[in-house]
């Protein structure tokens, strides 16, 4: 489990992070919702070590993140995977070597295991037959389940997916969706993930904490998002599903 204890975050005079308290549930899709410029992103990269808070703490399974020391925080570093808002793949490898890298910059297997741990990652998000492929000749859904297999290679206890379907077409995003689930629930990892796609809130929002200027504002599941009477989330639902409607028309 991740815990978030009264963090607080600022840029200048401009405070984004205003005390979350926060817990991220072990073997769950975890979602994190807001408004564009709520802090959702600026949380994620705290909690990760991209940002260094200036109060509180981000506790891993009872470990404080921010009180580690750097050799510390590169263990720990080995147990998280990451899937960028873009695939954020090198283009000048193949897809093999790509799924690859993690394994042969943090494990100590051989190259014959680490090419079949490799081969194994990309058969679970169904790429068997694309080892030798290189980004560019893959569409962009392919390069997400890449970015996954990637994210997965080091079997890692905590995955992190930033906007993980954005520019993906509706399709293509449920399989991306049903994907970060199915493998959350197969290595009982915890997975956080921030989006603004409704269609991810409500079909895997399994722990779900929504962000209002800075400030956790709501928690709850997929099944109580809906019935909320909570304004600001209300708000934010509808203003989301009829911007998805408008440029679902216009497609």
């Amino acid at each position: 489990m991740i815990e978030l204890k009264d963090l607080h975050k600022s840029f200048g005079d401009k405070e984004v992070l205003k005390g979350i308290n926060a817990q991220f549930e072990d073997g769950k899709t975890n979602l994190i919702i807001g408004q564009s410029g709520s802090g959702k992103t600026v949380l994620m990269k705290n909690i990760v070590g991209l940002f260094t808070p200036e109060k509180g703490q981000i506790l891993y399974d009872g470990r404080d993140f921010v009180q580690m020391t750097q050799k510390e925080r590169v263990m720990l570093r080995r147990e998280m995977g990451m899937i960028f808002q873009a695939a954020a793949l090198f283009d000048s490898m193949s897809v093999l070597e790509n799924v690859m890298f993690p394994l042969d910059m943090f494990s100590d297997m051989n190259l014959t295991d680490r090419i079949k741990r490799a081969k194994f990652c990309l058969e679970r998000v169904n790429l068997k037959g694309a080892e030798d492929k290189f980004p560019g000749e893959i569409s962009g859904g392919m390069q997400k389940r890449v970015a996954i297999a990637r994210a997965i290679a080091l079997n890692p206890k905590y995955l992190f997916c930033d906007e993980p379907n954005s520019g993906l077409d509706p399709k293509t995003s449920l399989v991306i969706d049903e994907l970060i689930h199915g493998i959350t629930e197969e290595y009982n990892m915890t997975t956080i993930i921030n989006t603004h796609d409704m269609n991810s809130v409500m079909g895997i929002g399994e722990h779900i904490i929504y962000i209002y200027e800075g400030e956790l504002e709501w928690v709850g599941t997929k099944d109580e998002v809906m019935s909320s009477t909570n304004e600001r989330l209300t708000s934010f639902i509808f203003a989301s599903d009829m911007l998805r409607k408008v440029r679902d028309a216009n497609k």
